[in-house]
């Protein structure tokens, strides 16, 4: 093997632990999301179990990744994103630009049950612009509502909730960096 695919193969581990902790993941809720054991893991991301395909595609998967980027696969000079559309909690994430750095994705939010929104917090900033419909945001003890052409930008430290203002659809467009990426996470009011 040459040195340059060696580099590739050595890199899967540590990318693999980043992507885990960038998202707040434990070994232990990984193995429950995947279905591969701890230890497993654990000897993937320490580089002394060499990646496969069954170890892969379920990891890919639960990073919302493409496979190739989840290993560093060198490019092949192609500029163009492939959207592959993710659908979590009702809302549908288009990813409009590779992992690393400002992240951007298209967010389709479909207008859910009517019960009291649940705000909720995560590093870093967001900003987000309504492409169609109306977007009402929640944000600490402020309620706005944004109609398509407005952005909003704000700390999301503070308890925050994204989602339609009546009965159709909103339609967005959401930037955010690395600390964006995490999970949500509960937010305690009191």
């Amino acid at each position: 093997m040459d040195a340059a695919k060696k580099d590739v193969l050595d890199a899967v581990g540590p990318r693999l632990r980043e992507l885990r902790r960038r998202r707040s993941l434990t070994l232990a809720d990984l193995a429950d999301r995947t279905g591969i054991n701890e230890s497993t893991l654990s000897r993937l991301e320490g580089g002394t179990r060499k990646p496969t395909l069954e170890l892969l595609l379920p990891l890919a998967e639960v990073y919302a990744v493409p496979l190739d980027e989840l290993v560093g696969a060198p490019r092949t000079g192609d500029p163009r994103i492939h959207l592959r559309p993710v659908t979590r909690d009702g809302m549908t994430y288009v990813p409009l630009s590779r992992p690393g750095g400002v992240q951007a994705h298209k967010l389709l939010i479909p207008p859910g049950p009517d019960t009291e929104p649940e705000l909720k917090t995560h590093e870093g900033f967001e900003w987000v612009y309504v492409l169609a419909g109306r977007l009402r945001l929640l944000l600490g003890e402020r309620e706005l509502v944004l109609k398509a052409g407005e952005a909003a930008e704000f700390d999301t430290h503070v308890p925050h909730w994204l989602g339609p203002d009546g009965d159709r659809p909103v339609e967005l467009l959401v930037l955010f960096g690395h600390q964006g990426e995490r999970a949500h996470l509960r937010a305690h009011t009191t």
